[in-house]
């Protein structure tokens, strides 16, 4: 069987654009068993209520829901177990002074497949004001009307 080659999405949170500004991001390896990886390959996973986390010079993803694998037996995995992140050591150092800055958190952005390695991207973001969502808002409200008037003149002068 041939290696497998590109990047394949398996989970987004898209809600964290919206909730965080982001300042860096980071792409990390995923310490799995594997009925996790299986579980994977089927695209089944939520990042909707994870984040991480760094203790003792080590980073860890928790919360992240990869449901247990229909094939398995009992030795399945727990579904929101907390997992090891692989991060070189001058990242982990970098990461943990911003989060220790104050304000900061750690959050998963993606969760996919690089070249047949579960990888995930994470965020060192900092929590919006709801004042600040709105005002995102209405700013991409106003950048679509625009494009559209713009859009609907030049289809009306030509």
């Amino acid at each position: 069987m041939p290696r497998e080659r590109g990047q394949k999405v398996v989970a987004t949170n898209r809600k964290a654009r919206h909730d965080y500004n982001i300042e860096d991001t980071y792409e990390a390896g995923l310490v799995l068993t594997g009925s996790e990886v299986k579980s994977l390959r089927e695209g089944r996973a939520s990042l909707v209520d994870g984040y991480a986390f760094i203790d003792a010079g080590e980073a860890w993803l928790d919360a992240v829901h990869i449901p247990e694998y229909v094939g398995g037996t009992w030795n399945n995995h727990a579904p929101r177990r907390t997992r090891k992140l692989l991060l070189h050591k001058a990242q982990i150092l970098k990461i943990q002074g911003k989060v220790k800055e104050g304000g900061y958190t750690l959050i998963p952005l993606s969760l996919y497949f690089s070249d047949g390695r579960a990888k995930v991207e994470l965020a060192v973001a900092k929590g919006k004001r709801e004042y600040d969502k709105r005002q995102a808002l209405r700013e991409r409200q106003d950048n679509l009307e625009a494009r559209r008037a713009i859009a609907n003149r030049a289809r009306l002068g030509e």
